[in-house]
């Protein structure tokens, strides 16, 4: 199983960035994916959920209405989509692959603090004029 993040760079605060999850070894179509991030000296958080098996999603109050999850069943593909950024959206971005849409919102909603989950190495996101 492998989950590898790409699409993170520098950007203006209100500039937008896509990031993608390329992913393989394991039954695609039967996992959620999220999405975390981390900033330096704080905890992982969570931003967003998709679910592969109905397109569920799930965004955190952080991510709501300016970031955008999808997912390319085709090329077993993810996505974030992340517009009208802010300095406080820096952080390395993780791609993760849980058993289920449950299982991620419980993660990434912090109402549980680790679920078996499949994660990549992450991808930069630098915010700053």
């Amino acid at each position: 199983v492998q989950l590898v993040e790409s699409g993170g760079g520098w950007v203006q605060p209100g500039g937008s960035l896509r990031l993608s999850c390329a992913t393989s070894g394991f039954n695609f179509g039967d996992y959620a994916i999220g999405w975390f991030r981390q900033a330096p000296g704080k905890e992982r958080g969570g931003v967003s959920c998709f679910g592969n098996r109905d397109n569920s999603t799930y965004y955190t109050d952080s991510a709501q209405g300016r970031f955008t999850a999808s997912s390319d069943s085709a090329k077993r593909t993810p996505y974030l989509q992340m517009n009208r950024l802010k300095p406080a959206d820096s952080a390395t971005y993780s791609c993760a692959a849980l058993r289920s849409f449950f299982q991620c919102f419980d993660l990434a909603s912090g109402r549980i603090g680790y679920t078996r989950a499949t994660w990549g190495r992450g991808t930069q996101v630098t915010v700053s004029s």
